[in-house]
């Protein structure tokens, strides 16, 4: 009889498979309130490392971290008449705190643009005050009617930057700066997502923005992921909070702005880009370990895994010494491939005797011998090579599932099939966007024919990008 899959295969139930991966890797749990999760420590582990790789983009983007209250007095949401438009369905509103009723309702905050602003208003006085950079990393709460681990949970964790600048280039500049240098680095450079950069139409633009930024990422069932925005918001919220300065003219003007996310989705995107049937495969710049090195059975080979171990962490690699002997072999081989550890070296006897190890590569797969003394040398390649494949096995599925289409029907069928379509905007146009919504498609981003972002929605040239999207 043949051996059951650890995992329901990708073909067979794509959303199964991804929820088997979640729990046998040990990523997370369902928390005890509907859409609410908990995040084991590997899993967390994850979230830490893209915290700090976007941490120091963020800073070198030149903004500085700080913390807002988790509690927003309802009345600032109603001030900016989008934006408390947009969000009201989503509101977690508390009515009740030490025993009584509150004089008035607050929101757990959403997201932050109002009580910032609120603040913004008090520091920003004049042009000398501006540029005002500011960032934090928190957790927001919406209110999720179809949740799904790290893709969408009533809770969930992010960054959320917010900036005040004196004119709409320098914002609009900043909001593009951030979108590329800070996400798109990232994502492509660190996650190995080749993610698809464009503005979003009028209809998915941030509630209160005039101008969305976003990167899209093709997942492995062809649908869409919605990885990070960069959001240009003019004047309207400094209208509403009064967000003024005293120019370089001795004019009071109103500030212009932008904000900025992303959040523990790029977690679930990770999973649906590179997960396959054995698990996750976490890209090695990533990987909080990038190196387990295990010893297969016996005293002396413990000891020397130790030892090895020991010189990886020196030579600058992040290494796990696994060395519960008490635990099968073939056990802890499936558990670490689960979770996508990038490079196994495995140890033995045999292996000591020799002079070997077993090198055993997550990413391409396959095994080989080496010898222990070449592991130093070895490993930094072979590491910056699988993180090379991860991208280009990405980018390969994006251009190989996206197809240029002149119709609305085709659109929606190229969608349905598993897979991206490229049709103008002038064919599609808002008409068309809306009969695609109807079937679960929608315009994921605007893009220009050589693939850059669009300066304005109706620039010539400018392709709609749509498909199904999670």
């Amino acid at each position: 009889m043949a051996k059951a899959p650890v995992l329901t295969p990708r073909s067979e139930d794509f959303p199964r498979w991804y929820q088997d991966l979640i729990n046998k890797a040990e990523l997370a749990d369902n928390g005890p309130v509907r859409g609410t999760m908990v995040i084991r420590p590997y899993g967390y582990g994850l979230w830490e490392r893209m915290q700090q790789e976007m941490d120091a983009r963020i800073k070198d983007a030149g903004a500085s971290n700080a913390y807002f209250p988790l509690f927003i007095p309802q009345s600032y949401l109603t001030r900016e008449a989008e934006h408390v438009e947009g969000f009201a369905p989503e509101l977690a509103v508390v009515t009740h705190g030490g025993g009584k009723e509150l004089d008035e309702p607050v929101v757990v905050r959403p997201t932050s643009e109002t009580i910032i602003n609120d603040y913004f208003s008090k520091w920003v006085q004049s042009y000398r005050d501006l540029p005002l950079l500011i960032n934090q990393w928190a957790n927001v709460v919406r209110w999720e009617m179809r949740p799904r681990v790290f893709l969408r949970t009533t809770e969930f964790l992010w960054q959320e930057g917010h900036t005040a600048h004196a004119t709409y280039e320098d914002a609009r500049d900043y909001a593009a700066h951030i979108h590329r240098n800070v996400y798109a680095d990232f994502m492509v450079n660190v996650l190995g997502i080749d993610v698809l950069l464009g503005r979003k139409t009028p209809r998915e633009r941030f509630a209160g923005a005039i101008n969305t930024l976003t990167l899209e990422g093709m997942m492995g069932d062809g649908k869409a992921l919605q990885m990070g925005t960069s959001h240009e918001l003019g004047t309207n919220f400094a209208k509403a909070f009064n967000t003024s300065y005293l120019s370089k003219d001795g004019q009071q003007e109103l500030v212009w702005q932008t904000s900025w996310g992303t959040s523990t989705r790029m977690v679930g995107g990770l999973i649906m880009s590179h997960g396959d049937d054995s698990g996750l495969r976490v890209p090695p710049r990533l990987a909080a370990v990038q190196v387990v090195v295990m010893a297969i059975k016996g005293d002396e080979a413990v000891a020397r895994v130790r030892e090895i171990g020991e010189t990886l962490k020196a030579a600058g690699l992040r290494v796990h010494v696994d060395d519960r002997v008490d635990t099968p072999f073939g056990r802890r081989a499936v558990d670490w491939e689960l979770k996508g550890v990038p490079v196994r070296i495995e140890i033995g006897p045999r292996d000591l005797q020799a002079g070997t190890a077993v090198l055993a590569r997550r990413i391409p797969g396959g095994k080989e011998p080496v010898s222990i003394e070449s592991l130093v040398a070895l490993l930094p390649k072979t590491l910056e090579d699988d993180q090379a494949l991860l991208l280009e096995q990405s980018r390969v599925r994006r251009e190989s599932r996206t197809s240029d289409v002149a119709t609305i029907e085709e659109a929606a069928e190229a969608a349905a099939a598993g897979g991206w379509a490229r049709i103008p905007w002038a064919t599609l146009g808002e008409e068309g966007e809306a009969r695609l919504a109807e079937q679960a498609v929608s315009v994921r981003c605007l893009v220009a024919e050589d693939g850059s972002v669009p300066d304005a929605d109706d620039a010539p040239g400018t392709v709609a990008v749509v498909a199904r999207a999670y």
